[in-house]
């Protein structure tokens, strides 16, 4: 089920893969607008899936409902044809166990904001009547030092007895509540214990319940106290309390930000608010959608386990933060100059190669070229369009007679021409075969 890049996929053109996981593969691609967005391409054992896709179907209005600064958005889905999709706002930034791995235990201040930004996340979440089931130091992305959820509801959404059996692993041993390794029905009580785990590696850099096999992780979870040694004492005695055995004895996600509130230590810095992702108008209430997933969906590693890289057609702001008219005067410019460049260096041979056997001609096209780019450019002025333009077209005009000059004096008229039938070959060629 992989696709090329620059594949198209519903309206959404594939740019790069990010990975890919139990549930599918993750693209990096742009949106019709020109904003990056993640897809997440179904593994065909889970398109197959018709009571799973349904599921999920039920619950994506429900899920495209969170919304919030320290959440991936859920922008789009389309969940038939042969190749089922999920797309979401792509966050730039590193996975949390990557951080964490490399960069040791996460303290002060910037704990404070990772505890308090995953409370958020969580209670948005739930208030929409959705359950991550997965969250981990893999499903939490660090940008400006601001977490962010990614993932949501779709390992729930996906639980099913053909896709489990399909290799896909629902969930991380030492991060998933007893009642779920002991068979039980998942709530919004598990990703509290799962909220409280991900703290508990991000402020001691160790897992809670060790390492080794997902049996003996397991087992700790289920028949263990949580290795919370080196956890500050502002946070050890919410987090012991979120991972209490006992379901019903731990606090709703909902109190989460109040309990931290009244032990956190202040911040000193506040970080910027995280832009969201401007797609009010993707969200239509048609098509079902679900989130990017695609990193998430990347349960084995992969995506996790790399420091992402937001993709940007070009400098200054994101691309998500421009409009569609911003966007389609970029792209204009950007044509513009391909063709002066393109058109001046073909008048520029065809004149050098005529300039011996025929002068006249040679001469005539320097000066149709040179007219239409000086007509092109006073042009731009008059419409107060920018003078990069009338830039360009000027030293389009210029190039060509100074290139013709240099081809004229060194070259003589067969081997200009030869070049210039091999290159008018290729551009044939290249029309044709695009």
């Amino acid at each position: 089920m992989g696709a090329p890049d620059g594949d198209c996929l519903g309206p959404y053109r594939l740019l790069s893969p990010l990975g890919a996981g139990g549930f599918g593969e993750v693209h990096l691609a742009l949106d019709p607008e020109g904003r990056t967005v993640a897809i997440k391409i179904l593994h065909p054992h889970v398109a197959a899936d018709e009571g799973a896709l349904t599921r999920l179907a039920r619950e994506v209005e429900a899920m495209r409902r969170v919304q919030g600064p320290h959440v991936a958005e859920i922008l789009d889905a389309s969940l038939t044809g042969s190749r089922p999709y999920l797309a979401t706002r792509y966050v730039q930034g590193r996975p949390l166990a990557a951080v964490v791995s490399g960069d040791g235990p996460i303290r002060g201040d910037d704990l404070v904001r990772l505890a308090r930004g995953l409370a958020e996340a969580l209670a948005a979440v739930h208030s929409a009547g959705v359950i991550h089931r997965d969250l981990k130091p893999g499903n939490v992305i660090l940008t400006d030092g601001e977490p962010v959820v990614i993932d949501f509801g779709i390992a729930c959404m996906l639980d099913s007895a053909s896709v489990t059996t399909s290799g896909a692993v629902l969930g991380t041993p030492g991060y998933l509540a007893p009642e779920i390794l002991e068979g039980g029905e998942t709530g919004p009580e598990a990703d509290v214990f799962s909220f409280a785990a991900t703290l508990a590696f991000a402020a001691t850099g160790r897992h809670p319940y060790g390492t080794g096999p997902a049996s003996a992780v397991g087992y700790r979870v289920v028949h263990h106290e949580p290795d919370l040694d080196g956890v500050p004492p502002w946070l050890e005695p919410l987090l012991r309390e979120c991972m209490v055995r006992d379901p019903a004895a731990r606090p709703p996600a909902s109190m989460l930000l109040a309990r931290l509130g009244a032990a956190a230590p202040v911040v000193r810095v506040a970080a910027p608010p995280l832009p969201a992702f401007a797609a009010a108008e993707s969200r239509e209430p048609l098509q079902e959608t679900a989130h990017r997933a695609p990193r998430g969906a990347s349960r084995g590693g992969g995506v996790h386990s790399l420091t992402t890289r937001e993709w940007r057609p070009g400098r200054g702001r994101r691309s998500g933060d421009r409009t569609p008219e911003e966007v389609r005067e970029r792209r204009r410019a950007v044509i513009h100059r391909r063709w002066v460049v393109g058109t001046g260096l073909l008048v520029a041979l065809t004149a050098a190669a005529a300039k011996s056997p025929l002068p006249e001609v040679s001469l005539l096209l320097l000066t149709i070229y040179g007219a239409v780019m000086l007509v092109d450019g006073g042009v731009a002025l008059l419409a107060r369009q920018n003078r990069p333009r009338l830039a360009v077209d000027l030293a389009g005009a210029g190039g060509s007679i100074a290139l013709w000059f240099v081809l004229g004096a060194f070259f003589s008229p067969l081997t200009l021409g030869l070049a210039l039938a091999t290159v008018v070959f290729v551009l044939v060629v290249i029309l044709l075969s695009s």
